[in-house]
């Protein structure tokens, strides 16, 4: 392949003050298949070009989606090696499945995790850097997955009921996604979605990240969030009653939440499964329940 152009990002992430990802375009080599290769520090993590080996990926949940390579015989350097944060770029790989990208994301000195900058939360940033460099978004790529389940989601410690997941076949991907949070001062968020080509997508897009006013001080009183602000994200305070002026588009936050669904699946490869997901209180661990329907489906396409 050769390279034509490069974009550098960075920003804030979960954990780092600063974080930088570089992504390229790459000229596609008509010997092999369009791809996304992530790398940590210059290092091959994983290519979309073998979604089979997305399988060896040992995988974490916090408030982001985290993996880590295990092939040590490859690269003695890459075990113990995690990558994070990536639900908000890899969707944005999605409007160009017939063109290769190369992601470089950097790791601190002295680190073991490498973090996707979080920019303002949102994918709207990356998507736009990208468009001046890989041309109009293409159309979308989808695979069949005949999955019909249902499930609760419980918590680890109790085993209380929190949510609830159902995925069934569709002509397309859909998705009603609601957030009902008493907790929160009654917070609530709901949206619902058809995505059959591009356009579906900008919205998405602009949907920003959000935590709640006590969530963040908890968290950064157990030493995590070290790396993110006010710039980050929308931050929710319990009984907010202009939290709905502040959202960029309506429904903000289960858009977001829709975001990172995407960005869970399309890290697999740039392609959607044909199905309708409906999800009450979900998050990336619930994400993982669903690729884990469809992750059969997926690496066949």
């Amino acid at each position: 392949m050769v390279s034509r152009k490069v974009k550098e990002f960075r920003s804030r992430s979960l954990s780092y003050e600063s974080a930088c990802v570089r992504v390229e375009v790459a000229e596609l080599n008509p010997r092999f298949a369009p791809r996304v290769l992530w790398s940590v520090g210059s290092r091959p993590f994983y290519g979309t070009d073998a979604a089979k080996c997305f399988t060896e990926l040992r995988y974490g949940v916090e408030r982001t989606s985290i993996y880590t390579s295990g092939d040590a015989a490859a690269d003695s350097h890459s075990e113990g090696i995690s990558l994070a944060c990536t639900e908000h770029l890899s969707p944005v790989f999605l409007m160009w499945p017939g063109v290769s990208f190369n992601v470089d994301v950097d790791c601190p000195a002295g680190a073991s995790r490498a973090e996707v900058p979080m920019m303002d939360g949102s994918a709207i940033l990356f998507f736009n850097a990208l468009r001046s460099m890989a041309g109009a978004p293409g159309e979308l790529a989808f695979y069949d997955a005949p999955v019909n389940a249902s499930w609760e989601l419980r918590r680890p410690g109790d085993g209380s009921v929190y949510g609830c997941v159902r995925v069934a076949p569709s002509d397309t991907f859909e998705v009603s996604y609601i957030l009902d949070r008493p907790d929160m001062g009654g917070f609530r968020s709901a949206a619902d979605v058809s995505i059959y080509s591009a356009e579906d997508l900008y919205n998405i897009f602009e949907a920003r990240t959000f935590i709640s006013e006590r969530d963040y001080e908890m968290a950064r009183k157990n030493g995590l969030l070290a790396g993110v602000d006010g710039s980050c994200g929308l931050l929710i305070g319990a009984g907010d009653a202009s939290l709905a002026q502040k959202y960029r588009v309506r429904e903000e936050p289960a858009l977001h939440k829709i975001l990172d669904l995407l960005g869970d699946l399309a890290f697999v490869r740039p392609a959607l499964p044909k199905v309708r997901v409906e999800i009450v209180n979900g998050g990336h661990a619930a994400h993982r329940q669903i690729l884990e329907k469809v992750i059969n489906y997926a690496i066949r396409f």
